[in-house]
């Protein structure tokens, strides 16, 4: 019997070998349940996003806090149970570690930090070495920017005022809130937004949270963007440092061009539509060189049922 799809989420944990700062190595974990090797994962909880779940569950089996990284994508196998059969999806990050320490429990009793080619030997699961051969594709490490669209702020058309000063409806804020607890999964050291209310506000409690100030740019808004392309991106390329990452607040006619123009410029395949929603964000992960070597999507949160005008 064939039931929905599991849905789990986990990461390859890794850091610096000693005090080198060229040479990585990645955490494998024994489950003595199924007596195998294994990248640290597990399934969502109710409620719970992926990403939300991968750093739970890397905390969980290693002990250690991460400072969330690239996507490594998704793999796919069948899980079998007593039950019968299911298809099981999980989706992987890179993860650095960033404080804690492995202690044993009845789920992972040994814990190894080994160099990749040497991690990739030990794996049980082919899936695992499939997701740690995406990680050591990339040299180096990575920082990333979350180009965030503004929140729902009501019509345009209803508005009365001067528009830059048009500001989040309900709605709005209620999403604003649950960005902060999505996007602050990540080390972020500096938030640009482009000089509307309605932009400052969406991440105005990330700020705070972060205890940060928010940078006006002009250039990634609808009126200023347009001539001034290659800045915009150019701003995006120096955001962010091997120890930080960034957030920048736009609007819906900028971001899939600025997304697509750094795709196209870096050589990154790039399938289907760039779309963003009020209240998606884009995460782009670039090298400490600012050449773009990953891109992955966020859908809106939907705080309230009622708040379906995410376009």
């Amino acid at each position: 019997m064939t039931g929905p799809p599991i849905r789990a989420a986990g990461g390859v944990l890794w850091r610096h070998a000693s005090d080198d700062d060229v040479t990585v190595e990645v955490a494998v974990i024994h489950r003595p349940r199924y007596d195998d090797w294994s990248l640290p994962k597990g399934k969502l909880a109710s409620g719970e996003s992926e990403l939300e779940a991968a750093v739970r569950e890397v905390l969980e089996e290693t002990g250690f806090h991460v400072r969330v990284g690239r996507p490594l994508g998704v793999t796919r196998y069948t899980k079998a149970s007593v039950n019968g059969a299911r298809p099981k999806v999980v989706r992987w990050w890179a993860m650095q570690a960033e404080g804690g320490a492995f202690s044993p429990t009845r789920e992972v009793d040994e814990l190894f930090w080994m160099a990749p080619d040497e991690a990739a030997l030990r794996l049980t699961r082919a899936t695992d070495v499939e997701v740690l051969d995406r990680f050591a594709a990339v040299a180096g490490p990575t920082r990333t920017v979350l180009v965030v669209r503004h929140a729902t702020a009501g019509s345009r058309a209803a508005w009365r005022g001067d528009d830059r000063l048009r500001p989040l409806d309900e709605c709005g804020v209620a999403q604003a809130d649950e960005l902060v607890r999505i996007l602050s999964r990540f080390e972020i050291g500096r938030i640009v937004s482009a000089d509307l209310r309605r932009c400052t506000e969406t991440v105005a409690l990330l700020a705070e949270a972060f205890g940060l100030e928010i940078d006006l740019a002009p250039i990634v808004s609808e009126a200023g963007y347009p001539g001034h392309e290659d800045e915009a991106m150019a701003l995006v390329r120096e955001l962010g440092d091997a120890e930080h990452d960034a957030v920048v607040c736009s609007q819906g006619e900028v971001i899939p061009d600025l997304v697509r123009r750094l795709a196209t410029t870096d050589g990154l395949p790039f399938d289907g539509p760039i779309r963003a929603p009020k209240g998606s964000t884009w995460a782009l992960s670039l090298d400490l060189d600012g050449r773009l070597v990953s891109v992955e999507h966020f859908a809106a949160p939907r705080p309230d049922p009622g708040c379906d005008d995410l376009e």
